[in-house]
């Protein structure tokens, strides 16, 4: 009985998670709009313990701001985290496929490509949930034949807290697409055991995706935009 009060805790709090990231995403709510503890507990009729845990989760992956005697508001996007998170991304997962390139075996580069097949396919259905997951999984690969524990261990955690922001970059029109086909580029300095194509591969598609995602945050404030960001060509060198 206790282990299945457990599971039910466990699935409900992933249920309000998915709620309320989804409607962050679309825009449904704003940014300093208040996420009301009560309207939540009555939606999913469950005490509020579930429900905070779940708030607190979502502080971490930069969603929510829990603010004392307010309660929990939508945070902002900053521009600077944009700039930030991207700048850090592109050195240690860089350096992270320069190690792999040299470590990544047959089976690994095999377990890549089909990866990026499941990845061209939910591109195509627009799934960006789906497309996140398989995305971090392709990602997760290589990092882990990088054989450096302490590396991947930074990146992971450098990730989850800036979850919202890699959500965000993927929503925007065009971008899982034209993730798909870094990809096949930087499959090929995998391929080649070409390090130094690889982390240079790495450090422009972040580059790229921070961009896009500050051009995409321009133009929600209604400023004008050049989008040919999408478009640009990511070669290694």
């Amino acid at each position: 009985m206790k282990t299945k009060q457990i599971e039910h805790h466990q699935t409900l709090r992933e249920k309000i998670l998915a709620t309320i990231r989804d409607a962050i995403l679309k825009g449904d709510l704003k940014p300093g709009e208040k996420v009301a503890e009560p309207e939540l507990a009555e939606r999913f009729g469950i005490s509020r313990t579930p429900i905070r845990e779940a708030f607190r989760q979502l502080e971490s992956e930069g969603y929510l701001t829990v603010v004392p005697r307010r309660g929990a508001v939508v945070a902002a996007l900053s521009e600077r985290d944009v700039h930030e998170y991207y700048a850090v991304k592109s050195i240690l997962e860089g350096y992270a496929a320069e190690l792999a390139a040299k470590n990544l075996s047959g089976k690994e580069l095999a377990k890549l490509e089909s990866i990026n097949e499941r990845l061209k396919l939910l591109a195509a259905d627009g799934d960006v949930k789906a497309f996140y997951k398989v995305h971090h999984e392709f990602h997760e690969t290589f990092l882990k034949a990088a054989n450096n524990s302490k590396l991947y261990d930074l990146i992971i955690q450098l990730g989850q807290k800036f979850t919202r922001l890699r959500m965000a970059s993927l929503s925007v029109d065009g971008r899982m697409a034209i993730s798909v086909s870094e990809h096949v580029k930087l499959l090929e300095a995998f391929r080649n055991h070409d390090g130094k194509a690889a982390e240079n591969l790495i450090k422009k598609t972040a580059a790229i995706g921070g961009r896009v995602l500050l051009e995409n945050m321009a133009h929600s404030r209604g400023e004008a935009v050049n989008n040919s960001l999408l478009n640009e060509n990511i070669d290694a060198y």
